[in-house]
């Protein structure tokens, strides 16, 4: 056969030789590994260098019929230069010209066509097939590859069906030829059905004429001195006939070199596994555009699939995500990938994505062209299946019951319920995990299985086929109930930290298990016991919308069934917490906290009595009824005290503290609460995750509010935004929202608007993204209060309404006084005070019914303020020194100050100057810091004017 040659013209530039037609380049001689793109865009600008090409110009040619925007240009752009040469070197060949586009900046030489290296082929290549046109993500694996197998002569590609490991074989293979002089050969054992055949398939695969029933010592022969590459590909089904040949000629033909392709590794001497992972797929994450899309080679992949069927296809920044999630989904697989872009001209992007969830896209057909097993999924997945011997086929069925991630443990539980011994199960999925269809997951603790989503769906198909379904998914429901369980035995009492957090990976198993035990096939008995145990797992999780799901579910079959009591405790304050920070503070919480406190008196668990004591506490301070929640903190002073431990006497003075702090005991408040500044992470805390918030920072932020009120405002900014930091370290949505709530008032009340400002957004979007309807009304809230400050009325007014509605409806009673307040400024300071008037007398009289609050002083100034609007000073005076002295039976220094400054306006009005700076004086006196705060501002500026 004649000499294959390939005329070549070279453009050389510093250490740099460009061979476009061949698509190489070479640095000092040595050939330089670029991605395909960026490969590109070097052709194009060197065709016109020292000319800027325009952005959309090197798109449209690098990109073709695909519509990609620039920033995937600036992506490859960047890799081009890294490739050219780090610290910033390659700038200096690629420049960016602002506003316009790229030149290729440095001189050139160009020498006439010459012979590139493949002319040095001395021979034919037998049976390889054609090289790809362009494969995508692989670079690193090609190289990789190619540097083993020059060091160690035998290399495996090992990874699942359809995840393109012969793809990268023959690009590895056609990237040797030169090294090889053309000697590469070839072996295709996907079509060979009799192992026997397999040294006379080499041997066919080589030209050679087979004399004798052993073609061994005639292969032998031949390669003994032969340089030369042979490609196995398609192992699996002959790897026990197969490892031992490979394992003689390579030890036997010394410059012999073999790249073998398997789902499963030969495990022969001097064999070098290089595992093949699926392609890098875009995260999920909100707020995906194309540019971001497109930076993944999976995505890449399919878009370039669905160009080759729709030339005119344009991906949008509405289908960008839908094509992340695709691709997530189908696990970086490439064959999944091309299949499913497949479909994009039948069913557009939207609908092949919800097409996933159907059986049937398993059997999506592919190229005609491929070979059989990768014409569909199925048929990938059926050719490796039924290469399984009886006790992996029934392990892979029963593993399928998995969603996401699994544990050996929950794996062999489910092994058992196939009559699977352990050591055998352990075997099984050992085995499984070498033939690559089980991956390993990642994980902190220890090490996770998981299936990916095309296999577990291709083996869910089987579990129902062979009938074991329903047992299988009794099996993993049992496990659960009882994993949970054995988590929430010991996290009872004290303990450093949330007992479920460590093992959230297992939600959607949890989930699974749920769904399978209250269905109709379920089991009821497994689903009660599943759902009690599961209640503390997703309220520490802060999933409360799926809590209340299922404890209602369960406490609903309760009621026809014998109620185990301390099921029903754990249900019943599962279910007042989920809907009290959920659906508001109605009644229903209240009866849900009392019975369940009722059966944990009648258990006598003192462990579960302090920890509803703490619920209904919350409850209580939640609808306003202050006096009732410091009587709860007086019964977990009881409890606490048969308990004997620090621990439960410290979390109920917090209790005490916080219910001080709103009745307005501001000292004792700041007293109680202190020691929740100190955190060690070394000592003990009451385990009251399934609370889904956080005591400790209940307790500051009734200390960062009493130090402000207490007349030390800068310990309360300090305060606070510790607090905050605290509270996101946690990872707890509803412990957040705590800390923003409370915290904000501080930088309203000194006058930080900018900080309010960006607390109060962070504080909406947080409610709106974990659900906490309650609040985001509040967030709303304190919206408008910040308005109405910086002068915006109307607009504030607006907020503070649509705030005060949903509170109201949800009872959340703790803010509707302080917002009724803020209305109330608003309306006077839109000269409506006879409205103004009635809105702040209906918030005084709201306090009536549960005793004093916290911030009755500055209602009172606030009736004051608004009676001297209508000229009624006497009585606004009346008003105001009401203010003044209960703000000094409290304790509360700020509002003091405050309501002060408004009497001191009426005095200063009628002619009582030396009275009111007495009055101030006195007051400013006591301050030792935050002596910029807007009210000790205003306060210095008022008596700077009596003086």
């Amino acid at each position: 056969m004649p000499e294959t040659k390939i005329q070549d013209s070279a453009i050389s530039f510093g250490p740099f030789r460009l061979l476009p037609k061949s698509r190489l380049l070479e640095k000092d001689g040595t050939s330089l590994h670029v991605g395909g793109r960026a490969l590109d865009i070097l052709i194009v600008l060197v065709e016109r260098a020292g000319e800027v090409v325009d952005n959309r110009e090197l798109v449209k040619r690098v990109w073709a019929d695909v519509n990609v925007d620039e920033g995937s240009l600036r992506f490859h752009i960047t890799a081009l230069r890294k490739a050219l040469g780090e610290s910033g070197e390659g700038s200096r060949y690629v420049v960016n010209v602002p506003g316009r586009g790229y030149c290729f900046a440095a001189p050139l030489s160009r020498s006439a066509p010459t012979e590139a290296r493949s002319a040095e082929i001395t021979s034919p290549t037998r049976s390889l097939p054609a090289p790809l046109a362009r494969m995508i993500g692989r670079d690193d694996a090609v190289e990789r590859i190619s540097s083993e197998l020059s060091l160690h002569r035998f290399v495996t590609i090992v990874g699942p069906g359809g995840i393109g490991k012969t793809s990268v074989a023959i690009t590895v293979a056609h990237r040797e030829l030169p090294a090889f002089e053309g000697r590469v050969t070839f072996v295709d054992f996907g079509a060979l059905t009799d192992a026997r055949l397999v040294a006379g398939s080499v041997a066919n695969a080589l030209g050679l004429t087979v004399n004798s029933e052993d073609a061994i010592p005639g292969l032998l022969t031949f390669l003994r001195n032969q340089q030369m590459l042979l490609i196995f590909d398609s192992c699996e089904h002959i790897v026990d006939e197969l490892a031992p040949l490979a394992e003689r000629l390579v030890r036997e033909a010394p410059q012999l070199h073999v790249l073998a392709t398997s789902r499963e590794s030969l495990r022969t001497e001097g064999e070098r596994v290089y595992r093949l992972f699926p392609l890098d797929c875009p995260p999920q994450r909100e707020g995906l555009g194309i540019a971001d899309v497109l930076a993944y080679p999976a995505s890449q992949l399919f878009v370039e699939r669905i160009a080759e069927s729709l030339s005119e296809f344009e991906l949008t920044e509405d289908d960008a995500p839908l094509v992340a999630d695709i691709c997530r989904r189908l696990d970086g697989i490439a064959l999944a990938i091309e299949l499913a872009a497949g479909r994009v001209n039948a069913y557009g992007i939207a609908g092949t994505a919800s097409l996933l969830d159907s059986r049937f896209s398993l059997l999506w057909r592919g190229r005609r062209t491929a070979i059989p097993r990768h014409q569909t999924l199925s048929a990938a997945l059926a050719w490796s299946y039924d290469l399984l011997p009886a006790t992996e086929s029934t392990t892979l069925r029963a593993l399928s019951v998995f969603v996401g991630p699994f544990t050996l443990d929950a794996a062999l539980a489910v092994a058992s319920c196939q009559s699977i011994s352990e050591p055998d199960a352990v075997e099984a999925i050992s085995n499984l995990l070498s033939k690559s269809l089980i991956a390993t997951s990642a994980a902190e603790r220890r090490l996770r299985y998981r299936l990916l989503d095309t296999t577990r769906a291709f083996a869910v198909d089987k579990l129902v086929e062979s009938g074991e379904a329903v047992r299988v998914a009794r099996a993993h429901a049992e496990y659960f109930r009882d994993f949970l369980q054995d988590i929430s035995l010991t996290s009872t009492g004290m303990q450093s930290a949330g007992g479920f957090l460590p093992h959230a990976d297992h939600l959607p198993n949890v989930r699974a298990a749920l769904t399978w035990s209250f269905s109709e096939g379920g089991d009821r008995a497994i689903a009660v016991d599943l759902a009690a145990s599961a209640a503390q797992f997703f309220l520490e999780l802060t999933l409360l919308t799926e809590c209340y799901r299922w404890t209602q579910q369960a406490l609903a079959f309760l009621e026809t069934a014998s109620a185990d009591p301390r099921q029903e405790m754990t249900l019943q304050a599962a279910l007042g917490v989920s809907v009290m920070f959920t659906q508001g503070n109605t009644d229903a919480v209240r009866s849900a906290f009392t019975r369940s406190l009722q059966l944990a008196q009648e258990l006598d668990d003192l462990h579960w009595q302090l920890w509803l004591l703490r619920g209904l506490h919350i409850y209580l301070t939640r609808v306003g009824d202050f006096h009732g929640a410091l009587g709860t903190g007086e019964q977990g002073e009881i409890v606490a005290k048969r308990l004997n431990d620090p621990t439960s006497t410290l979390n109920v003075e917090w209790m005490l503290g916080v219910a001080h702090h709103l009745i307005g005991n501001q000292d004792k408040a700041v007293q109680f609460c202190e020691s929740a500044m100190v955190h060690n992470p070394s000592s003990q805390r009451l385990n009251i995750g399934h609370l889904g918030y956080d005591d400790r920072i209940v307790a500051l932020v009734a200390l960062v509010r009493g130090l402000w009120l207490t007349g030390r405002p800068d310990r309360a900014v300090e305060a606070a935004r510790y607090t905050v930091r605290e509270a996101e370290q946690l990872e707890q949505p509803l412990t957040l929202g705590i800390a923003l709530i409370w915290s904000i008032y501080v930088f309203l009340w000194i006058g930080d608007w900018v900080s309010a400002e960006s607390m109060i957004e962070r504080l909406i979007d947080h409610a709106a993204r974990h659900f906490l309807g309650p609040y985001h009304a509040v967030g709303i809230g304190q919206k408008g209060a910040l308005l109405l400050l910086r002068g915006e009325t109307a607009d504030g007014m607006d907020h503070l309404r649509r705030s005060q509605a949903t509170l109201y409806a949800t009872r959340h009673r703790i803010m509707t006084t302080v917002f009724a307040t803020a209305l109330a400024e608003g309306l006077a300071s839109q000269d409506q005070p006879e409205e103004a008037l009635r809105t702040i007398d209906e918030a005084i009289a709201q306090i009536g019914d549960h005793g004093e609050s916290f911030d009755m002083p500055e209602m009172l100034r606030v009736k004051g303020d608004i009676l001297a609007q209508l000229k009624n000073d006497a009585e606004a005076e009346t008003y105001l020194q009401k203010s003044l002295a209960l703000s000094r039976r409290q304790g509360a220094l700020g509002w003091e100050l405050r309501a002060a400054l408004s009497l001191a306006r009426i005095w200063q009005r009628n002619g009582r100057k030396d009275e009111a700076r007495a009055m101030l004086a006195r007051l400013l006196a006591q301050y030792q810091e935050g002596l910029s705060s807007q009210d000790l501002v205003r306060a210095k500026g008022l008596l700077s004017e009596l003086n």
